[in-house]
């Protein structure tokens, strides 16, 4: 059996609750101690991990991570453990009387608007510590002024930014809840009962413009030669000090603005059929304009603030470095009985404005989406733009983009999807295409594959591996109705009927989508830091396989679209010459390169460990056998790559060594293709880079091969590693001499 074994180091557990005491191991009375039983004494290395831990950090063998095992805890982690924080306020009245919450901020008008601008700072930053996957009630809604919203009536800067937020709160719950990405992070969408809907809140944009009219004139005013000549206490000044008016007015501008833009954009991206991206993309560049307004005004807050001591600029939650009034984080926590107290670190005012513009880059890729009726182009675009490592609000928008009333966009049903991937023109058209059992289905696991891509990197490779049954079933299914229809004639080239076309390029297509969903899965483990280096060789050669299969089944798919179209009176051997010498296209010749890398390093790497136990896998804890069917087992459960098996891997590797690998040229092999393949990409920014780091990593690799190969990689001075410094998939040689 698999042992894990891990270690925290942290405040709540002591050296000897983590070492078991001081002496040695002995079997505990529980268990019974058989012929087999082997018992060693770990006291040693317990207690060396304890000295060298530092508080927070993790022991873990290769094969142990907190991927791997989602039941470790991490203690003083701030969302797994994150500790107690109590306030002195029981209600939001007694915290009100108590004068937690002041309206106006202050009797000194200057102190009032540099109060009210904390106010606003330290609730964007609460904002996006919430995007980050804390509680709402602990991070927005932890403002009283909030809580308690009409207090606020009287003053018009204040109750207008409270306004705007709740509503961009309101909207971001619901694309969220709607496109039902927040299983990964279901406490997301808890509201706990607080106040976040009001009828009133329908006019917070008009209540906003009013507010931020008043302000816009009277910056105005003070830019305004004429204004000059007037006495500074017959102008509508926002406060009381003439030489700050401007530098007031400023600050507090581009904050409103960046509200009422921001809170257009959700808007925006919510009307059907992508409608409103591109007014959305307007508001998205203004967002960003106003970001870099607010970022300016930091020196002018900071030089202008209403006390001695402040925060750093890098910790501090306001522009201004002052803490601001009106916030109880623990006041929700007796309000709301599910909540919990937790004391949450709200980020800093610096990274909130960081977030938000990396945000609002995302979503401006969302809206600048071009509507491929086609689905390889949305698959490709999906995975691209997961590159980025886009947040939930941004991933939700381009989920509920995809998938509107069961259609693609909401523009096209999903069996036109798998009819222009079918690539079999007007006959897919008919009703008995439309209503054909296996196209149905086919039309839902699209959906569902097209919702998990839009998840993050760790749910989005659970979801993989359990949706690859599901493709892999229907495959199944397809293949036995089309043997049970037809015949064994899947390969045979003879006179085809339309029903037959349609089965057989439905199943070849269901094929070719299973082992893209395998190959997905595979790669994403690299994302996830899943695999160890002496695991590298394995998932490698693995990919090598999914890679091939994959590359098959659009050969397939491609021979059937060749056929379907054959004129008539031509001869068949003519049109199998024809197949054979039209040109293989660009995706075909991609996927070539990716063998040749996945070939080349995995061999390569059997060799070094063949030739001098480089990279080898210890048996500490478990089997390599073990390990391969710990990572592959969701693929060998669904029949990817069938015959496929842990005896087939060591037997193909058993006898690699380099000289071998440096003759097969794995690597001069994916150089060339990609030489090829730069005029055919280019018009796409995103392949031609791709290409580029293909190229990268097949040179430095068969420069490492050829230098390994001179010096003999039996020579004990000669050190070797991999680095993932060009492709985030594809590992680099770095051989060194001692």
């Amino acid at each position: 059996m698999a042992t894990n074994i891990g270690i925290v180091r942290g405040g709540g557990i002591g050296e000897e609750d983590v070492r078991g005491g001081s002496g040695g191991l002995s079997p505990p009375p529980s268990i019974p101690t058989g012929d087999d039983s082997v018992w060693a004494d770990a006291s040693h290395l317990i207690q060396a991990a304890c000295d060298d831990l530092q508080d927070g950090e993790l022991v873990h063998g290769e094969n142990f991570s907190l991927f791997a095992a989602m039941s470790a805890l991490e203690i003083m982690d701030p969302k797994m453990d994150s500790g107690i924080e109590r306030s002195g306020y029981h209600s939001i009245e007694e915290a009100i009387e108590h004068g937690a919450a002041p309206v106006p901020l202050s009797f000194d008008s200057t102190v009032d608007v540099q109060r009210c601008l904390d106010v606003m700072d330290h609730l964007l930053a609460c904002e996006a510590t919430w995007h980050k996957g804390h509680l709402l009630a602990q991070t927005v809604f932890s403002c009283i002024y909030l809580l308690k919203i009409e207090r606020t009536s009287s003053h018009a800067l204040l109750h207008s930014y409270c306004r705007i937020v709740r509503a961009t709160c309101n909207a971001v719950i619901s694309v969220v809840s709607d496109a039902r990405t927040h299983e990964e992070d279901d406490l997301f969408t808890m509201a706990y009962g607080l106040p976040l809907k009001d009828q009133d809140d329908e006019k917070c944009l008009s209540i906003l413009n009013s507010v931020e009219e008043t302000v816009s004139r009277q910056l105005r005013a003070c830019k305004a030669q004429s204004s000059k000549k007037k006495a500074f206490e017959e102008m509508e000044s926002l406060q009381s000090n003439p030489e700050k008016e401007e530098g007031y007015c400023r600050a507090l501008l581009c904050r409103l603005r960046f509200r009422k833009h921001f809170y257009h954009v959700l808007m925006c991206l919510r009307k059907p059929q992508g409608r409103g991206l591109e007014l959305a993309r307007k508001h998205v560049a203004s967002c960003l304009s106003e970001l870099a307004y607010m970022y300016n005004s930091l020196e002018f807050l900071r030089s202008q603030s209403y006390v001695s001591c402040q925060e750093s600029t890098e910790n501090s939650t306001t522009a201004s470095g002052c803490r601001p009034v009106g916030f109880d984080a623990s006041l929700n926590s007796r309000l709301s009985n599910p909540t919990p107290p937790r004391a949450i670190k709200i980020v800093s005012w610096k990274d909130a404005v960081r977030y938000f513009e990396k945000l609002l880059h995302d979503l401006d890729v969302v809206c600048a989406f071009s509507f491929y009726p086609t689905l390889e182009n949305v698959l490709h675009f999906v995975v691209q733009f997961q590159k980025a490592q886009p947040a939930l609000v941004a991933r939700s928008h381009l989920q509920l983009l995809l998938v509107q009333d069961g259609k693609l966009y909401g523009r096209y049903c999903f069996y036109e999807v798998i009819s222009r991937a079918l690539t079999l023109g007007d006959l897919t058209s008919d009703k008995e295409f439309q209503t054909n059992e296996f196209v149905v289905q086919l039309g839902q696991l699209v959906v569902n594959l097209l919702k998990i891509l839009c998840t993050n990197t760790a749910w989005q490779r659970r979801k993989l591996g359990k949706v690859l049954q599901d493709w892999s079933v229907i495959s199944i299914q397809l293949e036995l109705a089309f043997k049970r229809e037809f015949g064994e004639m899947l390969d045979v080239s003879v006179e085809e009927s339309v029903c037959m076309k349609v089965s057989k390029h439905l199943l070849i297509w269901a094929q070719e989508q299973t082992y893209w969903i395998a190959s997905r899965f595979l790669t994403l483990g690299f994302e996830l830091e899943l695999y160890s280096p002496s695991e590298y060789c394995m998932v490698y050669w693995y990919m090598y396989v999914v890679f091939m299969k994959l590359v098959e089944a659009m050969q397939m798919r491609m021979v059937a679209n060749m056929d379907f179209p054959r004129r008539k009176g031509k001869k068949k051997r003519d049109h199998a010459k024809d197949s054979r010498d039209a040109m293989v296209p660009s995706s075909c010749l991609l996927l070539q390169c990716y063998i040749c890398l996945s070939e080349g390093l995995a061999m390569t790497l059997a060799a070094l460990s063949n030739e001098c136990n480089t990279f080898q896998m210890p048996n500490t804890f478990n089997s390599e056998q073990e390990r391969f069917i710990q990572h592959f087992d969701l693929l060998q459960k669904t029949h990817i790559a069938e015959n496929i098996s842990y005896y087939i891997f060591k037997e193909s590797i058993t006898h690699a060594c380099i000289s071998n690998v440096v003759k097969n040229n794995y690597f001069r092999e994916a150089q060339r293709i990609t030489t090829s393949l730069r005029g055919c990409f280019s018009g796409e920014p995103d392949k031609l880079l791709e290409l580029r780091q293909i190229e990268q990593v097949a040179e430095h690799n068969r420069i490492a091969l050829n230098v390994i190969n001179q010096v003999g990689s039996h020579d004990p001075s000669l050190k070797i590693s991999l680095e993932f410094t060009h492709h985030p998939y594809f590992a680099v040689l770095v051989v060194k001499r001692s």
